[in-house]
């Protein structure tokens, strides 16, 4: 039995105060920006989301937004695509 690598889990608060979970897949930064892949399990099948750190640096808090905007979303999804040659990703 392959025993599968620990994945980061972060958790955001949702408008609506409700807590989501997700895992931390891979991380890149492009044009000084953070962007986190997370998907919502660690099965083969899981819906995968691309984050924006939108943080503030004096706040000491961390601060994620899902990209909508489909330019943005289609751009960073290529990078990840290429860093993860070996990922079926599909946003």
């Amino acid at each position: 039995m392959k025993q599968k690598e620990y994945m980061e889990k972060i958790r955001l608060e949702a408008d609506d105060g409700q807590v989501l979970e997700f895992y931390v897949e891979e991380q890149v930064r492009i044009g000084g920006c953070d962007y986190l892949l997370v998907s919502d399990s660690q099965e083969e099948e899981s819906q995968a989301y691309i984050l924006k750190d939108t943080s503030i640096e004096e706040s000491g808090m961390a601060h994620y937004e899902f990209v909508e905007d489909d330019e943005e979303l289609e751009a960073v999804s290529k990078i990840f695509e290429q860093t993860l040659e070996d990922a079926d990703l599909e946003f």
